[in-house]
């Protein structure tokens, strides 16, 4: 946020939500190669994305951590994909739960869609198991 503004309370649920679905040091990365020209953007994604949406108390981290899967994949945002499929290692969304969700993309978004994201998921977990955490 601008030096001038103290982070509001939405902000700061936001980073904390963020930093515990992403880990610290993916949210540090992003903070420390963050510039004036994205500064905003992040901002925005942190209060809105984080402390807004994946700080509401309906459905579980799993839950949206399996959805936003489903999302990216069909949008074919593969590395948001990637890192949201990281990210299962702190929401409790099983590699079932991410077949299960790409299996409804390919039906949903099409085969090629699902068979591409995972290839990614497929990757990110060969380099989970190697311990690996890029």
């Amino acid at each position: 946020m601008s030096e001038l503004h103290q982070p509001s309370e939405r902000f700061q649920q936001g980073m904390a939500t963020r930093r515990a679905v992403l880990g610290d040091a993916h949210v540090d990365r992003a903070e420390a190669s963050s510039t004036p020209f994205d500064k905003p953007f992040q901002d925005l994604i942190t209060e809105a994305a984080w402390g807004h949406v994946w700080s509401r108390p309906t459905l579980t981290r799993r839950e949206r951590s399996i959805v936003t899967i489903a999302l990216l994949a069909a949008l074919g945002q593969d590395e948001e994909v990637a890192m949201h499929v990281r990210a299962t290692a702190n929401t409790g969304a099983s590699r079932d739960d991410i077949c299960e969700a790409l299996l409804h993309v390919a039906i949903y978004a099409g085969v090629p869609a699902a068979n591409h994201a995972i290839k990614i998921a497929k990757h990110v977990f060969e380099q989970m198991d190697a311990g690996k955490t890029t």
